[in-house]
């Protein structure tokens, strides 16, 4: 993806923010008055509506979505866009918590998937379930990842924004040095393993591979796909406990065993800056990552291969993050305005823009088949991979507890990584932890 950068879409996998959704739990269960910008309807005297849009987006995002916007307003004359917002992603969840504490929010914002649960227990949450199923692209045709991920109770509570997927980026030249062929679709978490080892060169500086350390999301997502494969879940069919707590601790197993091998490099600052720094300065022998990647890998010029994730059945799993734009309600003249431009966005002429220019993956399989999308994945070797990989990937639950689920997660998986606990004793102190917080109604 060439003319993508990472900063495009900063540590847009984000950590979990901690106060934020207290606030808005607050939020939540008190009556907001007031329509956004107060007494303005966002109309003007010649019937002109402006859409307020917190975009969260930096740089090369930040300029394609002004391009789609000024080609929206120059089709659409009576709908204003406004871009702003002030903040990036990272930090959308509490200014729009604060936003809807004051009564004075966007019609539309750039939401974390993980957050989008907490989000949408505003009553000013727009309701989009009508809009998909009458929208330009029939919803069946998105990916599941993509409708998953928005879908809260039956209903959809958001439209997708940015989809991607997770695979293993393998450095070609270190793989030659150590005399390891490269994996191939179908590897297990045992040849991961296997092949980290011998990709170590402690005496040079060199990791088999990386996991960030900081107990965050980032840290956390990465374990999903070993749990799911071993038939485990976030949260069980009950809705009160973990549905890991067999499986957690065989997938924790996978992290113990890299540790001990210290094959692996241990991020310890928040959006795994270190980790693939070290992976494109020909360090590390592979990286767990995404397509928003590969511009920074190609740029340093690392000869690479992308496979898809190992597993413990041979069966195909990954994960998938999707991120979302949520709608606020502004009244009835704001709201449809939001409709139309979030519909025209959706649009696989506009889509296939997004994705080129922003680093995402395609939201539908329309926009997949596009010859503008084919091109691309031609001439960027491993898209394809994580294109492919959407066919199985799942989405973490929209649950308002996930991020206390996620960070007692995340403290198991750092006592694992630093060796200060056993996978066992460490998913029993999660289950603690997460089985409290899913006890409490919300």
């Amino acid at each position: 993806m060439d003319a993508v950068r990472r900063a495009a879409r900063p540590s847009r996998r984000g950590v979990l923010r901690a106060g934020g959704g207290a606030a808005l739990a607050a939020v939540a269960g008190t009556a907001v008055t007031g329509c956004g910008a107060g007494t303005d309807d966002g109309v003007a005297a010649d019937g002109t509506v402006t859409v307020e849009m917190w975009h969260g987006q930096a740089d090369t995002a930040k300029k394609a979505l002004e391009g789609l916007v000024a080609d929206f307003e120059r089709s659409h004359p009576k709908i204003r866009v406004k871009l702003g917002g002030g903040v990036l992603s990272d930090v959308m969840l509490q200014k729009v918590t604060a936003a809807l504490a004051a009564g004075s929010y966007p019609d539309i914002a750039y939401i974390f998937g993980s957050d989008l649960a907490r989000v949408a227990r505003s009553p000013q949450v727009v309701d989009l379930t009508g809009m998909v199923a009458s929208g330009p692209v029939p919803w069946q045709n998105y990916w599941a990842a993509s409708r998953d991920a928005v879908t809260l109770n039956g209903k959809v509570r958001a439209a997708p924004a940015v989809l991607d997927s997770l695979a293993v980026v393998c450095n070609r030249k270190l793989f030659r040095e150590a005399g390891l062929p490269l994996p191939k679709a179908g590897w297990s978490w045992q040849d991961f393993v296997s092949c980290a080892r011998t990709l170590t060169r402690s005496g040079r500086g060199r990791f088999g591979t990386g996991w960030p350390g900081t107990g965050d999301e980032d840290t956390v997502w990465r374990l999903w796909p070993l749990i799911w494969d071993l038939g485990g879940d976030v949260v069980d069919d009950g809705g009160k406990n973990i549905g890991f707590a067999d499986t957690g601790a065989r997938a924790l197993e996978v992290v113990a065993d890299l540790a001990r091998d210290e094959s692996v490099y241990i991020d310890p600052k928040p959006g795994s800056e270190q980790m693939y720094q070290v992976f494109q300065s020909g360090r590390m022998g592979m990286v767990v990552t995404g397509p928003w990647q590969l511009p920074d890998i190609e740029t340093a010029g690392i000869d690479y291969h992308v496979v898809p994730l190992p597993s413990f059945s041979g069966r195909p799993v990954t994960i998938s993050g999707p991120d979302t734009w949520t709608m606020f309600d502004n009244g009835d003249a704001r709201t449809e305005a939001a409709r139309t431009f979030l519909n025209w966005l959706a649009r696989p002429e506009q889509d296939v823009r997004w994705d080129i220019e922003a680093g995402s993956l395609p939201l539908s399989r329309r926009t997949e088949a596009l010859p503008a999308w084919q091109d691309k994945v031609a001439r960027t070797e491993g898209l394809s991979v994580f294109t492919k990989a959407l066919e199985t990937a799942r989405v973490r639950p929209v649950h308002p507890a996930y991020p206390e689920v996620s960070q007692a997660l995340g403290q198991a998986v750092v006592a694992v990584l630093l060796g200060r606990s056993t996978p066992e004793k460490a998913l029993r102190a999660c289950a603690d932890d997460a089985n409290a917080a899913l006890l409490i109604p919300r």
